[in-house]
């Protein structure tokens, strides 16, 4: 069976990585595509570099329009000229829907499409625009089916990845703590996994740090960050009051800096992170957190007007409570966020119930959401060949 993927990001990366695992072990498969270090381990060649794909918000994708224009259309030929049983794309919606329906003008491949755009939250026409070019959606978020199925696609639940990853043991975290003379409580910062979510954010975020350290000057920081974004994050810290311990996957083995990232978030004692699917890591490793997020003036500008939801963090939205203080747009300002981040280390519990609902919600305890991915998949297609 010949597979298409397409990834944009590295979350992208991780879920087909997953994916592609799953297919390899219900059938014999051939992948193509587009993706990161993890898919490329399963066996894909990526047709050019993932990292190019990764822009986020409507100002900051504008100067490499043109440049993402040709990839655009470099993939879809690609997709063409390999004439796959399957075409998946994974998230990164902007991209690979229009990918999609290049491929659909000139062919009738089956698609695929996995992560469920948030129609929920912005958008909501997105549903009824993909329908067009889609088949078949694969959702993350339980309550996401019927937003997709109205819109004429069909939909499966097959739970969020976040829960089939292990967690540190206490004797991890032990040998975590010791190995960086750390004996006092742990704050993790985490500004961004992106070069612009960094640069945006991280005067806002330096800020926070100063003033909780000005109040709890017996802190240790930690910062687990990307290759790519590790020389702005040693920058970012350079003036702190603390120096932080910086956890860089530089110079390390993909599975050696995964498990010194798992001890370091359930070392932590509490978090500040940039908002996305790092809120569902945290939640899974029951660290409790405090959200910020802005973009752009114009982006900003274009998404608020677009908003059909009061919470952006998933833990919020899963678990149906609005425990994880979030400071989004205009609100993420540092006098703010400091008074907010002190008041959860005085008082996490209230955001371990929440925590826990979320990842029973996600599919915790099932089989691996790759492995149920892959049987959705082969299952739609049997059922539309009759």
């Amino acid at each position: 069976m010949k597979v298409f993927l397409i990834a944009g990001e590295a979350s992208g990366d991780r879920l087909g990585a997953a994916l592609m695992a799953g297919l390899k072990s219900l059938d014999n498969m051939e992948f193509q595509g587009v993706g990161g270090p993890l898919m490329q381990a399963e066996g894909m060649q990526s047709l050019f570099p993932m990292d190019e794909l990764s822009v986020m918000g409507l100002a900051e994708i504008l100067p490499k329009y043109m440049h993402l224009r040709r990839r655009l259309h470099q993939t879809a030929e690609a997709v063409l000229a390999a004439q796959p049983d399957v075409l998946i794309t994974i998230d990164s919606p902007d991209f690979c829907l229009r990918v999609a329906r290049l491929v659909r003008a000139k062919s009738a491949v089956r698609t695929v499409h996995y992560v469920a755009p948030s129609v929920w939250a912005w958008r909501a026409g997105r549903a009824r625009k993909m329908a067009g070019v889609i088949d078949h959606v694969l959702a993350l978020l339980p309550f996401e089916p019927p937003y997709m199925e109205a819109a004429g696609m069909e939909c499966d639940f097959v739970g969020h990845p976040v829960v089939s990853e292990p967690q540190a043991t206490p004797e991890e975290i032990e040998r975590f703590r010791a190995r960086h003379g750390i004996d006092g409580p742990l704050w993790m910062v985490l500004p961004g996994s992106r070069r612009g979510e960094v640069s945006w954010l991280g005067d806002r975020f330096s800020d926070v740090v100063r003033r909780v350290l000005a109040a709890r000057p017996d802190l240790s920081l930690v910062l687990p960050t990307t290759e790519t974004v590790a020389p702005l994050v040693r920058e970012m810290v350079a003036d702190w009051p603390v120096r932080p311990l910086i956890l860089s996957p530089e110079g390390m083995d993909a599975e050696s800096y995964k498990a010194e990232k798992r001890a370091a978030f359930g070392a932590a004692d509490w978090a500040l992170a940039a908002s996305g699917t790092v809120s569902l890591e945290l939640a899974a490793a029951r660290t409790p957190m405090v959200i910020a997020y802005d973009l752009k003036p114009l982006s900003r500008f274009i998404i608020s007007r677009m908003l059909r939801v009061d919470t952006l963090t998933l833990v919020n939205l899963v678990s149906e409570t609005r425990v994880i203080p979030e400071f989004i747009g205009k609100a993420c300002r540092p006098e703010l966020i400091a008074p907010a981040m002190l008041g959860v280390m005085d008082n996490p519990s209230p955001q371990l119930a929440a925590m826990d609902l979320t990842m029973d919600r996600l599919g915790r305890g099932g089989e691996a959401p790759g492995l149920r991915a892959a049987r959705a998949v082969l299952a739609r297609m049997k059922a539309a060949t009759g």
